[in-house]
């Protein structure tokens, strides 16, 4: 029994492997499929990952309780990011690097029609809790309008406040967030931003390279943990496409060569 079960399970590995697109012509793991995969693990198992978005939500629980206390010319809001922030889509990174995939615009509209992303640890709690005092929660997303049916219908699964279209804010023409985030600060207070990508915050992370990433992250320190709430995303994000120079045209093997590149060893 115990040599069928060896043979079973070199047969499967050999299966997996043969999905997987090699980072070089040697025969090593593919930094953007495999390494994916690694990042995943520690998003869906990692307790320290959980304490991470737990402390996120814990700060921005005080510091709601302090934008309540003055008083305020227009209603309080919350502009929240959906992926990453609030709904947990680490299943779909699974899926794609299984197959030695990385992200695609179709799988990723099959994954988000489904409306099965579980959610971020902590923010259902937090959401329901500002909604609770008055404060209007909207969702700015980069999720594309044909994604709106089964974004609200994850969102509502759960019991998310304000889950209704006019508060789900889908990208239209840019991804840029700056001018819907103005379009909401006309009517609303905004209190707190929150997500996953610097550019959630700010206008001043619009896929700028690595270093004016870098800069800007410290001109805006004081932002962070007060009026900006930062989540961790290990997977992708801007961080990734900066290190390409934001040039998506980039093959897998291409990727993993700039990658090694720029990694520090000694």
């Amino acid at each position: 029994m115990k040599k069928y079960f060896l043979i079973i399970t070199a047969l499967a590995m050999g299966c997996t492997a043969a999905r997987h697109q090699p980072g070089s012509n040697n025969g090593s793991l593919s930094l953007t499929a495999d390494g994916k995969l690694f990042a995943a693990l520690f998003q869906q198992r990692a307790a320290e990952y959980k304490a991470l978005c737990l402390q996120a939500f814990n700060i921005a629980h005080l510091r709601v309780d302090q934008a309540l206390q003055p008083p305020q010319s227009k209603p309080l809001a919350i502009v929240t990011d959906i992926d990453e922030t609030v709904l947990d889509n680490s299943p779909y990174d699974v899926r794609q690097s299984l197959q030695g995939k990385d992200y695609e615009q179709q799988s990723w509209e099959q994954w988000t029609g489904l409306s099965q992303a579980d959610t971020i640890p902590g923010a259902l709690p937090f959401l329901k809790y500002a909604a609770s005092k008055g404060v209007k929660i909207f969702y700015l997303t980069n999720r594309a309008e044909a994604e709106r049916k089964g974004t609200l219908v994850n969102l509502v699964r759960f019991g998310f406040p304000d889950a209704t279209n006019d508060h789900l804010i889908l990208k239209q023409t840019v991804s840029s967030k700056e001018s819907r985030r103005q379009t909401i600060a006309e009517t609303h207070n905004i209190v707190m931003l929150m997500g996953d990508n610097l550019a959630d915050f700010s206008a001043l992370f619009d896929k700028k390279p690595e270093d004016e990433r870098v800069k800007n992250t410290y001109l805006s320190a004081a932002e962070f943990g007060k009026r900006f709430i930062v989540l961790p995303n290990p997977v992708y994000g801007d961080w990734e496409s900066a290190a390409y120079k934001y040039n998506m045209k980039l093959t897998p093997v291409q990727k993993d060569s700039l990658i090694r590149s720029i990694l520090k060893s000694y």
